[in-house]
């Protein structure tokens, strides 16, 4: 089975997403409409927005908070 991306609830509108070992990589924002992937990273102890592991999948919508879809099209290569 392929890795899943953990789903956790900030609040209505956002939504933090992790690595299947715990690390952050970013938020779905709930903006007009969708929900749109806003990657995040590190360098150092510095947050660098738009970075990180998924930078290329930044501003990436979906229509529902499914954790399997989301993974699928966040992980594709």
């Amino acid at each position: 089975m392929a890795e899943l991306l953990s789903l956790r609830r900030v609040n209505d509108g956002v939504v933090a997403v992790f690595l299947a070992s715990g690390a952050p990589v970013g938020h779905l924002k709930w903006i007009s409409g969708v929900w749109k992937f806003k990657a995040l990273g590190y360098e150092d102890t510095e947050l660098v927005p738009g970075g990180g592991p998924l930078t290329a999948q930044h501003n990436r919508t979906f229509a529902l908070l499914d954790a399997a879809q989301i993974s699928a099209a966040l992980l594709a290569q």
